[in-house]
C-alpha cells in the first residue's frame, strides 16, 4: 500500500514457504499503519499463549511476555479470555489498565489486541502497536481491518489443523533497509559528505546495532569505526553500558519520537545524543555538550552496570512480586522468572523456625529427599545455608570441589548439581531467609553476575517477608474463626443439622457471621447471625454474642426474651457495631418452630412435598440499636421431612446480584434437591449462587431437617 507505514517487513533469515502468520501479521500492520506487532498461539492442552512471530521490533522488547498464561493481566490474554478487541490508547490508559506493562514499557504508544478465533475454536491472539502520535481512540476503519485480518488468519490456522499441518515458530519480521541514496548523490559521495560534518552520525538498526558511523562519531566515542560496526552501541562503548541509555533507544522506537540524552565520557567530557527513529531503525547525532560539562564536574562512573538480566526482566519481576500473596506464590515466581533468567536448573527458598532451617519451597530437584536434608538443620551447624542466613553475606560455589573443600561431607554436596549461589534474603535490615540457586554444570560467578544475583535477592526478600506475614495472619484468622464457631453440631433425636461457613475472599478471611445449635431437651434452639465487619473486632464480638445466646437459652428464656437480652448485651458492650440475628426454638415432637428475627434475612422452608417458600416473619430492628426494642415471635409448622434453610446475607447479596432473583434461584435448587443427605445439600447451597462465587461478604448457612424419630 502506498500510504503504509514504510517498506514491507521481511524476515531476518531467508524466506520460507510456510510464513503464514508472518505474512498475515505484516499485511495487518500495513493496512492499519501500525509499526510493530506479534502473533501468539495457544499451546495444546495448556492455558498458555506463546509468541510465534514478532514484526517491526526486536523480540527483546516483549521478552517478559513471550509465554503467558491465559489468566495473566495483559491485553492478549484478555482478548482471548473475553473474545474481544482490547484497546489501550496511550501511556495513561496503559498505566491504569495494565500497570505491569507500563512499568516495563513506560513510553507513549497505542496498542490493540484481538483474538484469532473462528466460531468453533480459539487459536491465539494478535497485538499491534502505533506510535504515540496515534489518536486516543481506534477508528472504525482500523477496527474493521483488524477484525477482518484476524478472521482470515484464524481460517488459515483452521485449514492447517484440518490438514494436520504443524505451524512451527517463524522468523521474526524486521523492516527492510531503506533504498540506496538517490542517483544524484551516490553512496560514495554521501559517505564523503557525512565524514566532513563536525558532529558525529551513527545509524542503528532495530536491534540497536551500528550500521554506519562517521569519523567524528568514532572519535567522540573513542573507538575505531571497524570495532563499532555490527555491535550494539551500549555493548561496544563501556561508558554507555547503562540501562538508562538503552531505555532511551527503546522509548524512541516504540513511540517513534525523537529522543535525547547526555552521557559522561570518562574522565569528564559530556556528550549529547539525539535519536531520530523510523520504522527501519534510528539515526543518532552525537555532539559535545559543553553547557552540561560546565555544570557537572562529578567523577566518572567506573563500573558498567551488569547485563546478566535486562532492566525489563528486573522490572517485570519486581511488578510480579508485588502481586504475590503467600509464600508459595513467591517461590513459584522465583522459579518462573528468576531461575530461567540466570540459567539455574533448581532452587530452594529457606527460612528459619525455632532456631532451625525451614524449607519454604523448592523446584527442580528430581528427588525431593535431597531438599529434605536441609529441613530442621540447627542454625548453629556450619553449612552454607545456615552461614548465609546468619551472616547475610552471599556465597557462590563455582564447582562441587569448591563447595566440598569448604564444607566437607555436607548434604549440599550430594544433590547431583555442580554449582550453587546462596543469596541472603534481607528485609528491614535483617536476614529473613536464603535463596539457593543450583546449576547443572560448573558455573563461574563474575563480579557483575554476583551483584545482579544479590540485588535480586533483595527483591525476593521484600516479597517473602510480606508473604510470611500474610500467611501468619491467615493462620491466625483461620484459627480464631475455628475457635469461635462450633467444632461440630450435635442435634438431638428428631433433628438433622448441617452448616457451612465461607469467609470473604478479601481482607483477613475472618468475619462476624456465626451459627450455633443448642440442644435443651426436649426442645432445641438454633441461631444464626451477622456482625458488621470482616476483622478481628467483628469476630470477637460474634463470639460474645454466641456465648450470650447460649447462656440465655440455657437458663430457659423464651425466644423473644433471648433476642431482647442479647440486644441489651450488645449495647452494654459499647462497640458501636450492629448485628442481625435469627433465633428459633424447635419442638420436633409437635412439629413446630418458634422464631424471632432482628433485621436478618428471612429463612426458607422446604416442605416434604418439595414446595419451597420464603417465611414471612415478624421481627425487630438490628441488635445494638435500641435498648427497648421488642422482638415478636412467629410460629411455623416444621413437619417431618421439612428443611429449614438459615443463612446470612452473603449468600444472596453481591454487586450486580438481584436479591429477589437469588432467592428464587435458591428456592428452585431446594425444590429440585429431593431427599439427599443434608451435608451434600449444604454444599450445593453455598456453591450455586453468583454471590458466593464473588464472595465479597462472609457466608454462613445452617440447614435443619425434621426427621421421624423425634
Amino acid at each position: 500500500m502506498s500510504d503504509g507505514p514504510g517498506p514491507a517487513p521481511v524476515a531476518d533469515g531467508a524466506p520460507t514457504a510456510h510464513t503464514v502468520m508472518s505474512l498475515a501479521l505484516v499485511s495487518m500492520m500495513q493496512e492499519v499503519h501500525a509499526h510493530s506487532g506479534a502473533v501468539y498461539l495457544l499451546r495444546s492442552n495448556q492455558p498458555v499463549l506463546e509468541m510465534t512471530v514478532m514484526a517491526g521490533m526486536p523480540r527483546a522488547f516483549a521478552a517478559p511476555w513471550e509465554r503467558v498464561g491465559l489468566s495473566a493481566p495483559i491485553p492478549v490474554a484478555d482478548a482471548v479470555r473475553d473474545r474481544r478487541l482490547v484497546w489501550v490508547g496511550g501511556e495513561e490508559q496503559m498505566a491504569r489498565c495494565y500497570p505491569r506493562i507500563a512499568v516495563v514499557l513506560p513510553y507513549p504508544f497505542a496498542l490493540a489486541a484481538l483474538p484469532v478465533a473462528t466460531e468453533r475454536q480459539v487459536y491465539g491472539a494478535v497485538f499491534v502497536t502505533w506510535p504515540g502520535a496515534h489518536p486516543p481512540e481506534l477508528s472504525d476503519w482500523e477496527r474493521d481491518h483488524l477484525w477482518a485480518a484476524c478472521e482470515r488468519l484464524a481460517l488459515r490456522l483452521e485449514r492447517a489443523a484440518w490438514e494436520d499441518r504443524t505451524l512451527d515458530d517463524e522468523a521474526d519480521m524486521l523492516t527492510e533497509p531503506v533504498s540506496a541514496v538517490a542517483d544524484t548523490l551516490g553512496s560514495v559521495e554521501a559517505t564523503r559528505m557525512v565524514s566532513r560534518l563536525p558532529y558525529g552520525l551513527v545509524s542503528l538498526d532495530l536491534h540497536g546495532r551500528i550500521g554506519f558511523v562517521n569519523a567524528a562519531a568514532a572519535e567522540l566515542l573513542g573507538r575505531p569505526a571497524g570495532e563499532l560496526l555490527g555491535t550494539p552501541l551500549w555493548g561496544s562503548v563501556p561508558w554507555l553500558n547503562d540501562p538508562v541509555y538503552e531505555d532511551r533507544y527503546r522509548g524512541a522506537l516504540l513511540s517513534q519520537r525523537a529522543t535525547s540524552f547526555v552521557a559522561l565520557r570518562p574522565p569528564g567530557e559530556w556528550l549529547s545524543f539525539r535519536m531520530y527513529p523510523s520504522t527501519t531503525g534510528l539515526s543518532v547525532r552525537i555532539s559535545r555538550a559543553r553547557a552540561v560539562a560546565e555544570m557537572a564536574r562529578g567523577p566518572a562512573r567506573k563500573d558498567a552496570p551488569p547485563r546478566l538480566v535486562t532492566i525489563s526482566q528486573v522490572l517485570s519481576f519486581a511488578g510480579a512480586l508485588t502481586e504475590a500473596v503467600g509464600v508459595q506464590d513467591v517461590v513459584q515466581l522465583v522459579w518462573d522468572e528468576v531461575a530461567p533468567a540466570v540459567g539455574s536448573q533448581a532452587m530452594v527458598v529457606l527460612g528459619s523456625q525455632g532456631g532451625r532451617l525451614d524449607v519454604l519451597g523448592h523446584r527442580g530437584y528430581p528427588d525431593p529427599r535431597t531438599v529434605e536434608r536441609f529441613h530442621g538443620l540447627p542454625l548453629t551447624e556450619r553449612t552454607p545455608g545456615t552461614q548465609v542466613l546468619n551472616s547475610g553475606v552471599p556465597a557462590f560455589f563455582a564447582s562441587q570441589q569448591e563447595l566440598e573443600r569448604l564444607y566437607p561431607g555436607r548434604p549440599e554436596t550430594q544433590d547431583d548439581f555442580a554449582a550453587w549461589a546462596y543469596l541472603p534474603l534481607i528485609a528491614s535490615g535483617r536476614p529473613v531467609g536464603t535463596c539457593v540457586l543450583a546449576y547443572a554444570e560448573p558455573h563461574v560467578f563474575p563480579a557483575d553476575e554476583r551483584a545482579v544475583l544479590t540485588s535480586l535477592g533483595g527483591l525476593i526478600a521484600q516479597a517473602l517477608e510480606r508473604a510470611r506475614l500474610y500467611d501468619a495472619k491467615h493462620r491466625l484468622a483461620h484459627g480464631l474463626q475455628q475457635a469461635l464457631l462450633p467444632n461440630s453440631l450435635a442435634p438431638p433425636p428428631g433433628i438433622e443439622a448441617a452448616a457451612r461457613y465461607l469467609p470473604a475472599t478479601h481482607g483477613m478471611e475472618i468475619g462476624g457471621d456465626f451459627y450455633d445449635l443448642v440442644p435443651t431437651l426436649p426442645l432445641t434452639a438454633a441461631v444464626i447471625g451477622d456482625v458488621q465487619g470482616h476483622n478481628v473486632t467483628a469476630a470477637g464480638l460474634m463470639g460474645q454474642i454466641r456465648t450470650g445466646v447460649r447462656a440465655y437459652t440455657t437458663v430457659g428464656q423464651a425466644p423473644h426474651e433471648v433476642m431482647s437480652s442479647t440486644n441489651r448485651l450488645l449495647i452494654d458492650l459499647g462497640t458501636e457495631l450492629f448485628a442481625s440475628c435469627l433465633y428459633l426454638r424447635l419442638d420436633p415432637a409437635r412439629g413446630q418452630a418458634v422464631m424471632a428475627r432482628a433485621g436478618h434475612p428471612p429463612p426458607l422452608l422446604r416442605r416434604p412435598d418439595g414446595r419451597v417458600r420464603v417465611l414471612d416473619l415478624a421481627g425487630g430492628p438490628l441488635l445494638g440499636i435500641d435498648a427497648c426494642a421488642v422482638y415478636p415471635t412467629t410460629e411455623v409448622s416444621f413437619a417431618p421431612g421439612s428443611v429449614l434453610v438459615l443463612y446470612t446475607d452473603g449468600l444472596v447479596e453481591a454487586p450486580d446480584v438481584d436479591i429477589e432473583e437469588a432467592l428464587v434461584d435458591l428456592g428452585a435448587l431446594l425444590s429440585e434437591a429431593g431427599d439427599q443427605p443434608l451435608e451434600r445439600l449444604a454444599d450445593e447451597v453455598v456453591q450455586h449462587t453468583a454471590a458466593t462465587r464473588a464472595r465479597v461478604d462472609d457466608v454462613a448457612v445452617l440447614l435443619l431437617r425434621a426427621s421421624d424419630d423425634a
